[in-house]
């Protein structure tokens, strides 16, 4: 969940209002699966550029899970919306006449392989990449972001909390699936490190976090000139987003080895945050709901 109100001068480009044209691969990335499979439009955001690419491609459902493979013809490389979506894990997906915000995690282990299996069990294209790689080829799920907005927004303070219901629920998820994934690891004796699962969720939410009050440290200013009342508590809220955004930088550089990532200095980081963020958003809710709530969302056009 991205909240694109404001942003930076070195945050990437929001996602724009007119979504660009899909590009089109060299070839047409299709699995021929049978009534568990189709096209689907693919929204990433440029690892290195920022701007937001549509790629069409095939996939396929497996135990209920919605695939995409990241094998390209005639080449044993990776596609760029493979790298992208690793970089920017929060992607949006055009399928069966709907169009919904995921998280991209590849899949790993076992998980992986067993996929691999059943997609070169049902598709022609993808094993003559497997073939030609040597290897297994990423096979990426699609896991949509919960709706936590089912009527409709019509006040800043309805965008709020739309905004803050899918951080906590981000948060929480990523706390939760840290613990079950270390102690498999734990009992498994595997060698410590963390897993795409966490890597990306967690990255997802750090992203969202930093956009969200990146906007706010844009807003907030006017806001307090508007509504004086309110100055204090704004004051106080931006001097949380800095210490809020410390514990984001150390979560990111955490997830940026995950082999070597210390597991114990990572739980301890996602419960500073989870201290720290949850006491935030509750103290803004409750000073800044009753102004917000008679701001209209989204805001009317300027008359001209």
């Amino acid at each position: 969940m991205t909240d694109h109100t404001t942003q930076g001068p070195e945050d990437p480009p929001a996602r724009a209002h007119v979504r660009p044209a899909p590009s089109v691969p060299p070839f047409e990335e299709r699995l021929d699966g049978g009534a568990e499979s189709g096209d689907l439009l693919l929204t990433t955001t440029g690892a290195r550029t920022g701007r937001e690419s549509v790629t069409p491609l095939g996939y396929l459902r497996i135990e209920g899970r919605l695939l995409v493979v990241a094998a390209s013809a005639g080449t044993t490389h990776e596609p760029d919306w493979y790298h992208d979506l690793l970089a920017h894990p929060l992607v949006v997906v055009e399928v069966d006449a709907t169009t919904f915000e995921a998280v991209a995690v590849p899949a790993e282990g076992a998980e992986r392989d067993r996929w691999c299996e059943e997609i070169v069990r049902r598709t022609h294209g993808a094993g003559d990449g497997e073939a030609r790689s040597g290897g297994r080829f990423p096979v990426v799920e699609l896991q949509p972001c919960a709706d936590t907005s089912p009527t409709e927004i019509t006040t800043l303070a309805g965008k709020l909390f739309e905004v803050h219901g899918w951080l906590r629920g981000q948060l929480d998820r990523v706390r939760d699936e840290a613990e079950t994934y270390l102690a498999g690891r734990a009992r498994a004796g595997a060698p410590v490190g963390l897993g795409l699962q966490i890597r990306q969720h967690c990255l997802a939410f750090c992203t969202s976090l930093h956009v969200h009050h990146t906007g706010e440290d844009t807003m907030f200013p006017r806001l307090a000139e508007g509504y004086p009342h309110l100055r204090e508590s704004i004051e106080r809220l931006m001097a949380e987003h800095r210490v809020v955004d410390r514990i984001r930088g150390e979560l990111e550089r955490l997830l940026s080895d995950l082999a070597d990532a210390d597991p114990d200095h990572f739980r301890a980081e996602l419960d500073r945050m989870a201290e720290q963020l949850y006491t935030h958003l509750e103290f803004e809710e409750e000073h800044l709901i009753p102004v917000l709530s008679r701001i209209p969302f989204p805001p009317p056009a300027p008359a001209g």
